[in-house]
């Protein structure tokens, strides 16, 4: 039943045990059956994931006389997956938006289309859904093909993710795939030598000033204003400078302003630095990646592009500058560091945005059929450690030079009543924190006490928390202590100030 156009012009690539092994299974689960079925395919990025559902092409194409779809979210994607696929000796053909017709004697077995483009391709009639057996889709956690499975009543569908949890809360994969099929976890990919090993650094950054937009994740202008800072920017850089320095480094941003501070300031700081975002047309992204390639030890800092679809085994460390809500992408930023080399068994994580706290390590054992069948309960967990209160990003401008703007006030009286110290050395450790804020972010006594009135509500609000844990305290001696605490305020800038100014004449 082989059709002569699907048989390899060139003999397939081995695949790799773990690759073998799950193509077997699931080419078996595909012939088990006559009635379509929905599979979930999970492989960590860096497992090979389009080789494997290429060879999964190749064995359908040689099996059944139906045709196969590949889809993808990105063209950049459709190109590099039609390369896969000719490698592994299925020609195929892509359906792009510069396809507006396809001839009756076109013999494709094998096509390879973004999402929006084959809806439009289907609507105006040009491809035939009958025809297709085997439609996969890559990148499954998208979740933005749901809806267009429907269109294809007599074909087996399979999902390939790395992450296995929808980016739409609202449409949990479960919904749309009847089973999971889980492949080579990252330990044992890192143990048989096909995943190098992390070695993973963490810095605790103050997030409050971050908010959120309509889909969850933080915003990008927001994520400009903390990473922006002068205090970031350095935090940045000596992380850099501690456990990826001379290696080749790719920095993640969330936000175009912020990466472009970051080119700035390595750039003055003497370093070899490219700056990339979705604004590069086409020539320039391929100049610059082609640079990174060659570049021994190269820094790129990025925003969005490079999370999928871009390969580059080299790099030796992975610098998450943002912070991210998404479990798919915090996997999809390191696995772009994790391939292994023969000259390359480690590399390195450095996280500035909290995400190690908030999903564990990249290399932990993970029960992805949990979180396949229960995904809301496993969003709660990940984002329960939310800051409670936020910093208004007003105000995170007005003290760009501090890393720390909140202060835990009942963590703090918690500790004082533990070390079995007064409560109101509690006020005393806020007063200093603020008091250094202000003297951070100005150049004088006079200009440190001004920003003084910038700090009344997050003053009136941290007195507040303090007369909540000391429990019946009358409105008058709260409003007394919020005066009051702007008072010692001043004091002791004026105090720090002088303290400085003396030990400077002693040097």
């Amino acid at each position: 039943m082989t059709d002569t156009m699907t048989r390899p012009a060139i003999s397939a690539p081995k695949l790799y045990a773990h690759q073998e092994q799950d193509v077997n299974k699931l080419f078996e689960m595909l012939a088990d059956s006559d009635n379509a079925q929905r599979l979930l395919y999970q492989l960590p990025t860096g497992g090979g994931k389009t080789v494997v559902f290429s060879e999964i092409t190749r064995r359908f194409l040689a099996a059944y006389e139906k045709k196969v779809i590949v889809l993808t979210h990105r063209i950049e994607l459709c190109k590099q997956t039609a390369v896969t696929l000719k490698r592994c000796g299925v020609k195929n053909r892509i359906i792009d938006s510069s396809v507006k017709k396809i001839s009756n004697r076109d013999r494709s077995q094998c096509y390879v289309a973004m999402v929006q483009t084959l809806k439009n391709r289907i609507k105006d009639k040009l491809i035939n859904t009958d025809e297709i057996g085997l439609v996969i889709i890559d990148e499954a956690h998208h979740n933005s093909f749901h809806k267009l499975l429907n269109r294809f009543p007599n074909a087996k569908i399979i999902g390939v993710t790395a992450t296995p949890i929808s980016s739409d809360a609202d449409k949990p994969l479960h919904k749309s795939y009847s089973k999971l099929i889980v492949g080579t976890s990252i330990p044992t990919l890192i143990q048989q030598g096909y995943l190098a090993q992390p070695d993973s650094n963490s810095y605790d950054v103050e997030l409050n000033s971050l908010s959120t937009g309509m889909g969850g994740d933080y915003t990008m202008s927001s994520s400009d204003e903390l990473y922006g800072t002068p205090a970031m920017l350095d935090l940045l850089k000596h992380a850099y400078e501690t456990h990826a320095k001379g290696k080749k480094t790719l920095i993640f941003n969330n936000g175009v302003v912020a990466s472009r501070r970051v080119q700035s300031f390595f750039l003055e700081a003497g370093y070899d630095i490219r700056h990339l975002d979705h604004r590069a047309t086409a020539s320039e992204r391929a100049e610059i990646l082609h640079w990174f390639k060659k570049k021994k030890n190269a820094i790129l800092t990025s925003v969005s592009l490079l999370t999928t679809g871009f390969d580059e085994p080299s790099i030796k460390a992975v610098i998450i500058n943002r912070a991210t809500t998404s479990f798919s992408l915090y996997h999809q930023m390191i696995g772009r560091g994790a391939r292994s080399l023969p000259n390359k068994k480690r590399f390195s994580i450095i996280d500035l945005g909290n995400n190690i706290d908030r999903f564990g390590a990249w290399n932990a054992d993970i029960n992805w059929e949990e979180i396949f069948q229960h995904p809301d309960a496993f969003t709660q967990v990940t984002q329960n450690n939310s800051e409670l209160h936020a910093i208004p990003s007003e105000l995170r401008s007005l003290f760009p030079n501090s890393l720390e703007l909140s202060f835990d006030i009942v963590a703090a009286y918690d500790a004082a009543l533990q070390q079995q110290r007064k409560p109101k050395n509690v006020i005393s450790e806020s007063i200093k924190q603020h008091a250094l804020m202000c003297l951070e972010n100005a150049d004088t006594a006079v200009q440190a006490i001004a920003l003084v009135d910038e700090l009344d509500k997050e003053i009136d609000w941290r007195v507040k928390q303090y007369t909540k844990c000391l429990g019946n305290v009358t409105k008058s001696y709260t409003t007394w202590l919020q005066e009051e605490y702007k008072t010692k305020l001043k004091k002791m800038i004026q105090k720090l100030m002088h303290r400085s100014l003396q030990m400077q004449v002693a040097v």
